[in-house]
């Protein structure tokens, strides 16, 4: 029997990459998103290379959704080897400009979503006394970065929860890794969110970020996935993908000097 990997956010960007990667790894798939076509496109192209997918629309916010998405996987295949918490949102902008509601959707999808997955697999992965977990966090859950506070917060959660669980998890068999990649050329910019002191300067933050992106050391998603896979195949604790290693270095060695630059580069 093929082994197993659940990944959400898998409808695009590091999602989609990763399950496509996986599958030609030999895995079959559990995709997770929220958008049932995109889902459903990516599962025929997981099909095409020989390998099972079952995609289930999902919203990971929504715990009894997630409950209904591992029951489903258990049923389909009777067992999960890896879970790849992926599903995220990129929040920019001035602390002082984002509402209760932004601060709740982007730490109830990039930390509660990942709780969500892993209080409905943990069971299954202790009573087999083996499995993976794999969090998507960032530069952003290492180094405290102006002007990105809440997605900070919320990175900087899953650093630790990612931290705590090797601690808790590793003794009983289950592997754990966390992922911490830099900016990305995905399909996030479609969902994130952008604050300012006004509409001019939210789309002013949007578009300089548009900018960067186009920078040609920015890393694509493949990248990620193949770090994803190397911290899967090695088991690795954590892997610092690309460009994010220069930013990790540089705030070891220069506490603040990171924080000068992207203030400079956020100021409207």
């Amino acid at each position: 029997m093929a082994p197993t990997v659940l990944i959400t956010g898998a409808s695009q960007g590091i999602g989609k990459a990763t399950a496509l990667l996986f599958a030609r790894q030999g895995y079959d798939l559990i995709l997770a998103a929220r958008h049932a076509e995109a889902l459903e496109e990516v599962a025929l192209e997981i099909q095409q290379l020989g390998r099972s997918a079952l995609s289930i629309p999902t919203d990971v916010k929504e715990p009894e959704q997630v409950k209904d998405l591992v029951q489903k996987a258990l049923n389909y295949y009777g067992a999960v080897d890896v879970l790849v918490n992926n599903a995220g949102i990129y929040v920019s902008g001035p602390v002082e400009e984002f509402s209760l509601k932004d601060w709740h959707d982007t730490i109830d999808l990039n930390f509660w979503g990942y709780i969500h997955t892993i209080q409905e697999l943990l069971p299954h992965f202790l009573e087999r006394g083996r499995g993976t977990i794999v969090n998507l966090s960032s530069i952003g859950g290492k180094v405290p970065l102006p002007y990105v506070t809440p997605y900070c917060a919320s990175k900087f959660a899953v650093t630790g929860l990612t931290k705590s669980l090797q601690a808790e998890l590793c003794p009983k068999g289950i592997h754990v890794c966390g992922i911490y990649p830099n900016l990305i050329k995905s399909g996030f910019m479609e969902r994130a969110i952008f604050r300012g002191h006004d509409a001019e300067d939210a789309q002013a933050r949007r578009d300089q970020l548009n900018t960067i992106l186009k920078v040609p050391v920015v890393e694509k998603p493949e990248d990620v996935a193949k770090a994803i896979w190397d911290g899967v195949a090695h088991k690795k604790t954590e892997v610092v993908v690309g460009s994010a290693n220069i930013g990790a270095t540089v705030n070891k060695v220069f506490p603040g000097l990171m924080q000068w630059f992207f203030r400079q580069s956020q100021k409207p």
